[in-house]
């Protein structure tokens, strides 16, 4: 799993919009990222290299990952109607649809 470094740290504050976070918020949001990563691998989403357009929409998609968890972390919702964001779907599907196969997937063993 990827380690939260200093420079995807300062994206995600970015990203989010994050000043500054507050007491404790530092470890959440190094497990939001964690728990973004573990969500693209259990979707069948492998990270892929470094400076690729893939890995540009891989980081968008636990971005908003990230932001979302940061986002609800009330356990109910209340106020306006909240909905899927289609463009996250989009990319998410992009990129299972994309994944590279591995030579042991075509071996026909």
């Amino acid at each position: 799993m990827t380690e939260l470094t200093e420079a995807r740290r300062a994206e995600l504050l970015a990203y989010c919009r994050i000043d500054e976070l507050g007491p404790g918020e530092d470890v959440l949001l190094a497990a939001l990222y964690s728990s973004a990563v573990g969500y693209m691998s259990q979707a069948g989403v492998s990270e892929p290299a470094a400076g690729t357009d893939r890995r540009c929409q891989y980081d968008l998609c636990v971005n908003y990952l990230v932001l979302d968890g940061y986002d609800r972390r009330e356990v109910t919702i209340t106020g306006t109607i909240v909905a899927a964001n289609p463009v996250f779907r989009q990319l998410l599907n992009q990129l299972k649809f994309t994944e590279p196969v591995s030579d042991s997937d075509t071996s026909g063993e």
